[in-house]
């Protein structure tokens, strides 16, 4: 319900990034993870960096926090999927996307 894309997981920082403006360079990671993937950051408000922690955001405070809980579920579900079964499908495209757009889209008519 809340993206239609994997969640997006940017690379690790190499040395010389770590080093330098750190914060600067884990901003610069997440874009250019968004960049080469074509992702809207309005649209997927949450990434996760490689050897780093997840990132999220929204268009308040309260929206944020709600993202890093759902995130947080998400990778649970994710675990226990991989734990369960490790060649379990994926779901189907149209099953994400209709999930998506009843919530999000512009006939949307769940969740409100």
């Amino acid at each position: 319900d809340y993206n239609t894309v994997d969640i997006p997981c940017a690379a690790p920082m190499n040395d010389e990034m770590i080093k330098g403006n750190y914060e600067y360079e884990t901003g610069f990671q997440i874009m250019n993870c968004f960049k080469e993937r074509g992702l809207n950051y309005k649209e997927v408000e949450m990434v996760l960096v490689g050897n780093h922690a997840p990132f999220t955001w929204g268009k308040n405070a309260d929206k944020a926090v709600h993202n890093s809980a759902v995130l947080e579920q998400i990778a649970k579900m994710a675990l226990l999927t991989e734990q369960i079964n490790s060649n379990a499908p994926r779901l189907k495209d149209a099953l994400i996307k209709k999930h998506f757009e009843r919530k999000h889209g512009p006939d949307r008519y769940y969740g409100q």
